[in-house]
């Protein structure tokens, strides 16, 4: 089981991770969406496609573009479609 948390709240949980550069890739389904806010940010990544971001709202704190994803990736990143990433200080870790 993984866990990501940002400020000492529980963000995501799930056993079902994908990892891929070194990342681990939580279905979409396992965020605390209490916690989750829409983003305009996008970046292109030359094999995976474009990224869509999520930003994070605890206890008053907001971390903005905290959480990734590809909502239509390319090919060659299928296994990551309906999955979400963390980086900007969320930890990532066993559960």
């Amino acid at each position: 089981m993984k866990r990501a948390t940002w400020n000492g709240v529980v963000i995501a949980e799930s056993n079902d991770i994908v990892t891929v550069e070194g990342n681990a890739y939580f279905p979409e389904s396992a965020l605390r969406k209490e916690f989750v806010r829409p983003s305009d940010t996008h970046t292109t990544c030359a094999w995976k496609g474009v990224a869509s971001y999520y930003s994070l709202e605890v206890g008053g704190q907001r971390n903005a573009d905290a959480v990734w994803y590809y909502p239509t990736p390319s090919d060659a990143a299928k296994q990551i479609k309906g999955r979400v990433a963390f980086w900007k200080g969320v930890v990532v870790s066993d559960a």
